[in-house]
């Protein structure tokens, strides 16, 4: 499988809303997450704990649109822009514009990096 296969079928498990089945399947024990302000995350029990801490906030998924999406297979590197549609519980519903760079090791991600805008 490519890894332009791999991180497409990340983005559909998760507008399937099955974020959490493609973590476990995708990212490397030792992954690092580097958050929009810069914050490194590391270890995928920490990153797990922050995913599914991001996900009991939702109270609503409305939608999740691939704007482009992309792959360097011979430096294992791909990168997806994409905009989710959420309520929070306590009724704020955002517009998440995001990009995210993933670094792969075999079939698993061990460095990912957002870069993103909220708008109410």
């Amino acid at each position: 499988m490519s890894y332009l296969e791999k991180i497409n079928d990340i983005y559909t498990q998760l507008g399937q809303g099955k974020a959490m089945e493609a973590f476990d399947q995708y990212y490397h024990s030792d992954c690092d997450m580097v958050l929009e302000d810069g914050k490194v995350v590391s270890g995928k029990e920490k990153n797990r704990e922050r995913e599914i801490e991001f996900f009991s906030s939702v109270e609503d998924f409305h939608g999740l649109e691939i704007k482009s999406i992309t792959s360097n297979e011979e430096n294992a590197t791909t990168a997806v822009e994409c905009t989710m549609d959420v309520t929070f519980k306590g009724g704020d519903r955002m517009q998440i514009e995001q990009v995210a760079t993933q670094k792969w090791e075999g079939d698993h991600i061990v460095k990912e990096r957002f870069y993103g805008t909220q708008q109410g």
